[in-house]
């Protein structure tokens, strides 16, 4: 599938500043590993800002979102990142913590969005406007964005975790289930960063 071009991606964006509105989007990654937190970026792309190849996170290379992440704190008004660790995950399960982390994400941003662009994703309660957009992050430039940003945290702090516990490959596989991670789970047992509940449903 082709990238869409800067001028699809940035409709919603477009759209919300002409009334005179702040937009930020937002979006996390990590809601199903077993291990590791949830993370999400809310980011508030300045005006007349173009980062080309803005695309899904997901969609990308990691040497390709590293460059991208350079270009968006470049063409950022603001950034702000949120996360929810293994035990929150686990008291209150993966949707909700996807929502505290952007919500966390959001209040982080040092300007105050009147309009937040989500993956589908609703934020109840919110004190902005919300609007949740299928297949949102190749949709709008600020979401994607925003799950680059995400995406690049989230590994940065896998790759400390791998650091702290060395036996689980958590720099590889970034806590997915992966046959590696599966076989270093049965030699080891789950250590602290793992999602203990998730370990058990067979996620």
């Amino acid at each position: 599938m082709s990238r869409p071009g800067w001028h699809q991606l940035t409709v919603f964006e477009s759209l919300y500043r002409s009334q005179g509105l702040i937009v930020a989007g937002t979006d996390e990654v990590g809601r199903g590993p077993l291990a590791g937190p949830v993370v999400a970026a809310s980011v508030v792309l300045r005006p007349g800002a173009v980062i080309p190849g803005l695309d899904d996170s997901k969609r990308l290379s990691a040497k390709q979102r590293l460059e991208l992440f350079a270009l968006i704190e470049s063409g950022a008004e603001a950034i702000g990142i949120g996360a929810v660790g293994p035990r929150t995950i686990e008291r209150i399960n993966i949707l909700e913590a996807s929502r505290v982390a952007m919500r966390r994400a959001i209040r982080r941003l040092r300007v105050m969005p009147d309009v937040v662009l989500t993956d589908a994703m609703t934020l109840p309660g919110a004190p902005h406007h919300t609007v949740a957009l299928v297949h949102g992050d190749r949709r709008s430039a600020s979401i994607a964005a925003a799950s680059i940003v995400a995406k690049v945290v989230r590994d940065r702090y896998m790759d400390e975790l791998h650091q702290q516990f060395p036996g689980y490959g958590f720099s590889q596989h970034k806590g997915y289930a992966t046959r590696g991670h599966r076989a270093a789970l049965d030699h080891l047992g789950p250590c602290s960063a793992h999602r203990v509940t998730f370990l058990h449903s067979g996620a």
